[in-house]
């Protein structure tokens, strides 16, 4: 069975677009033009992923997703055609899955539900079935683990959350501590070719990369910035 996106939205050119573009990949799509007329519905009936934009009239993005996390744990990814870092580390802490930037591609928020719905059925998995990841498919570096499978990223045995593109870009850089990644190389490794991304885009996200991993541990220094050239892993 496909899986099922909402799509909420206050623009109808978006709504169409990435609808036909999400169907013609086997996605059963449902539409909805504003958080009110959208609340119930996916309340009622959970899609299997739900993408919500933040700026919209009577209900935005945010409260949607505040009322939604009262009712369900469903995948959530915000687009807003605000570049504000506020915004995403609200939506994010409110338990939004990834953020994507108006005007984005419509391949890279393909692959993003991809990852996600992915993600979403392995940490379903070991309920089902009991069994533990092996340990092969774990990378394990000094404090830090990750554990591709699940997505999910402990450093000192605290698990710290990241959204998709923060987990390919700190798996980029941990596949081979002390190697230096350039920008251009962790922009392919968390974009998709037809997407362009500008230097600040990848520093921002190593900054809050950096910020959440203070948070389990405040003397955190194992990304290191190398000035003119990129950053690297440092395995301690």
């Amino acid at each position: 069975m496909s899986a099922s996106i909402a799509l909420v939205d206050d623009d109808r050119n978006i709504l169409a677009s990435v609808s036909i573009a999400l169907q013609s990949e086997g996605f059963a799509v449902r539409v909805y033009s504003d958080g009110d007329t959208a609340l119930k519905a996916l309340v009622d009936s959970p899609p299997d992923l739900a993408v919500l934009d933040i700026k919209m009239p009577r209900m935005d993005g945010m409260e949607l997703l505040r009322r939604l996390r009262e009712k369900s744990a469903m995948p959530v990814i915000f687009l807003t055609s605000k570049d504000d870092e506020l915004d995403e580390a609200l939506g994010l802490a409110m338990g939004a899955d990834d953020y994507i930037t108006k005007p984005f591609s419509q391949r890279l928020l393909i692959a993003r539900i991809r990852a996600i719905l992915r993600r979403s059925e392995a940490r379903a998995a070991p309920d089902a079935e009991g069994e533990p990841v092996p340990a092969a498919e774990r990378i394990v570096r000094g404090r830090l683990t990750m554990d591709p499978a699940r997505h999910r990223v402990l450093w000192n045995g605290a698990e710290v959350v990241l959204t998709v593109t923060e987990f390919l870009i700190l798996e980029a850089l941990a596949q081979r501590p002390g190697f230096v990644k350039s920008r251009d190389a962790l922009m392919d490794t968390a974009y998709q070719d037809d997407v362009y991304v500008d230097d600040r885009t990848i520093d921002s996200h190593i900054k809050r990369l950096r910020r959440k991993f203070r948070q389990v541990d405040g003397d955190f220094r194992a990304i290191e910035t190398l000035y003119g050239v990129g950053y690297r892993f440092s395995e301690e």
